[in-house]
């Protein structure tokens, strides 16, 4: 039996094209069901569905043999005990800095909201930037518009809410997209079933 954690929205929705080619399909739709693990049309293949901030140490601690997690996520929980095979390209987004459109510099001491706190203390520090990270959990945008911070580290797609209260992407930290993470020692354990999935996710990556 194969167990791979997915966190419900925009990467479960991604992924479903590429579990559906590999033959792994939900039984049950997670939208309309309370089921948190869902049987699907593979009989050796489950499904579970957690927080997207959940899915590395589901993993890491083997109560699921993968997961698929976004690069955001993996950075801020530290991969090291993950082996992560596989780069699928979905949930493509960008993780930036914000500010107020008519803040031209950064001053040299700095307010930070966000919720990549790890990320952002070291994006900072690597600048040389003092920054002071204050962790929200969402409703970044808001943050600077009331003075709690002067910048927001947060991810962007279209830029869409950040322009509409008032901010705009200001520095690129880095590119984001979801990720295939791997348990250790499930990846020796049940090393055929594991790899044949890896390579099924790259044959159709490959012909996109």
């Amino acid at each position: 039996m194969l167990t791979i954690a997915v966190s419900k929205g925009r990467i479960y929705e991604d992924a479903l094209p590429l579990l559906a080619e590999a033959g792994i399909i939900p039984v049950d739709d997670p939208k309309k069901s309370r089921k948190l693990i869902l049987d699907t049309t593979r009989e050796d293949v489950k499904i579970v569905i957690i927080r997207a901030t959940d899915v590395p140490t589901f993993v890491e601690y083997g109560a699921a043999d993968l997961g698929i997690a976004g690069k955001d996520v993996l950075l801020e929980h530290g991969a090291e005990s993950l082996y992560e095979p596989l780069d699928l390209k979905i949930a493509a987004c960008r993780l930036m800095t914000a500010t107020p459109k008519d803040l031209t510099e950064l001053p040299r001491r700095i307010r930070v909201a966000t919720k990549y706190v790890k990320t952002a203390q070291s994006y900072f520090a690597s600048r040389g930037i003092q920054a002071e990270i204050i962790k929200l959990y969402g409703s970044m945008e808001l943050a600077p518009l009331v003075g709690l911070a002067d910048c927001i580290v947060d991810l962007v797609d279209t830029g869409n809410t950040l322009k509409a209260n008032g901010l705009e992407p200001r520095d690129l930290i880095t590119e984001i997209s979801s990720r295939l993470i791997v348990n250790k020692a499930a990846m020796k354990m049940k090393h055929a079933e594991i790899q044949a999935l890896i390579d099924n996710f790259k044959q159709t990556l490959a012909s996109r």
